[in-house]
C-alpha cells in the first residue's frame, strides 16, 4: 500500500505492479473513508501531502 502525491504516483503504481504483479487499485484519499485507518500526511516518498491511495 502507498499513499502518495500526484508526483510519485506513477513510481507508486510501478513499484506495486513490480512487487504484486498485478494492477492495484486506486484512490483519491479525500474521497475514502476507512474506518480504523487514519491516513498518513505525508507521501510515502516526499514530504508532500498524499493525494492517492494505492493498494
Amino acid at each position: 500500500m502507498y499513499v502518495v502525491c500526484s508526483e510519485h504516483l506513477e513510481q507508486a503504481l510501478d513499484e506495486f505492479v513490480e512487487v504484486y504483479d498485478m494492477p492495484p487499485d486506486l484512490y483519491e484519499l479525500e474521497e475514502v473513508s476507512l474506518t480504523d485507518w487514519i491516513a498518513p500526511s505525508r507521501c510515502t516518498f516526499c514530504d508532500r501531502p498524499p493525494k492517492y491511495l494505492v493498494v
